[in-house]
């Protein structure tokens, strides 16, 4: 019987306590201080006990939390915690939660940031984990690219391959990733590098052109084909033409609607871009289509312009559905306020370039 090839790790097995260990610190894990480790049934035991390990040789306090679901990109919004009782009050007295999947869109994660607990999520490969974790100035470079985008008001992309489109911002916060949750309050990936934000309602408007090349990380993991072109109007795709990629898109969206009127899953839901010098366009390309290989470097990889649609809970608005669509894209030409920050995928603003270190 054949076996698919699967690409072995490259990483010492035995070095995971030691990248959690940089990683924590990163964190600003304190002697003292309170870890809940939130888990699932797929979750690999050896983060568990890398966490561990790191844990006690830094003197922070740690126990595991698991639960019996499994959510996923595929399935956001999922309340892992809150259900049970207790297991709200007992995340929320923590110091730091790490979770080894996606919290997104729940409210139980906004209530925790909101009381200051810092937020770390766990969910790529251990060669990613070590490839990817933030570089020298990375923090700096997405905290400048905030500020950028906390002032725009009008944001225009526009592309070689039919890309035209805009909107206007303000009515959401910004939200930032650096790869490391050492702030209070703050939400993190291991492994990200971006910024990004919701569209004032109503306003994004244009069309929005897919280009072989470009990634569908959610709910797929694949590069788009064929170009699929999406006409915009008022806030939502209106229309999807192409070949399979647009058929793809249009079935997933279509299936996740709560009733035949229900238009949520085509709403344009988060903008931005990434900023991670150590993300790798091609990972797909290198790895395979396995997406623990891409769920970070996909979305980071330096000037990808990173289009979706579904839900906007999490900058506080009230969509919740689960027709959630992510496109990096690239070699698109981002302006803010008419000022290019991005010239045909190259970032050009020199605050948010970063160098790569070699690992």
């Amino acid at each position: 019987m054949l076996q698919a090839a699967i690409r072995a790790p490259e990483g010492n097995p035995a070095g995971l306590a030691f990248l959690y260990r940089r990683q924590f610190e990163l964190c600003k894990v304190q002697r003292g201080e309170t870890i809940a480790l939130v888990s699932d049934l797929t979750t690999r035991r050896e983060y568990i006990q890398a966490a561990f390990a790191a844990a006690d040789e830094l003197g922070a306090d740690v126990y595991e939390m698991c639960v019996n679901s499994v959510p996923s990109w595929t399935k956001v919004g999922v309340p892992t915690i809150g259900k049970c009782k207790g297991t709200l009050e007992a995340v929320r007295a923590a110091d730091i939660i790490v979770i080894f999947h996606v919290p997104l869109f729940t409210k139980w994660l906004k209530e925790v940031m909101n009381g200051g607990t810092r937020v770390l999520m766990i969910i790529d490969a251990p060669d990613d984990l070590d490839h990817l974790m933030s570089p020298k100035g990375l923090k700096d470079a997405v905290k400048h690219a905030h500020k950028r985008l906390s002032q725009t008001k009008k944001v225009h992309v526009v592309s070689d391959a039919g890309t035209d489109f805009t909107y206007t911002c303000g009515e959401y916060p910004v939200m930032s990733q650096w790869g490391y949750a050492d702030e209070p309050g703050h939400f993190d990936h291991w492994g990200a590098g971006h910024v990004h934000t919701f569209p004032n309602e109503g306003t994004a408007n244009g069309t929005v052109v897919f280009q072989p090349g470009d990634i569908i990380i959610l709910p797929y993991c694949r590069y788009v084909q064929d170009p699929v072109r999406l006409d915009i109007r008022d806030g939502f795709v209106t229309k999807i033409d192409g070949g399979l990629d647009a058929k793809l898109m249009r079935d997933w969206l279509n299936d996740n609607k709560s009733s035949p009127d229900d238009r949520d899953p085509f709403a344009v839901s988060h903008l931005g871009w990434g900023l991670n010098p150590q993300s790798l366009w091609y990972g797909i390309a290198l790895n395979g289509d396995e997406p623990e290989r891409s769920r970070a470097a996909a979305r980071t990889f330096p000037g990808n312009f990173l289009f979706s649609t579904g839900p906007n809970s999490q900058g506080g608005g009230k969509r919740n559905t689960r027709g959630h669509y992510d496109v990096p894209m690239r070699d698109c030409t981002v302006v803010l306020d008419n000022e290019v920050v991005i010239e045909k995928g190259r970032l050009v603003d020199p605050a948010m370039v970063v160098e790569r270190e070699a690992r």
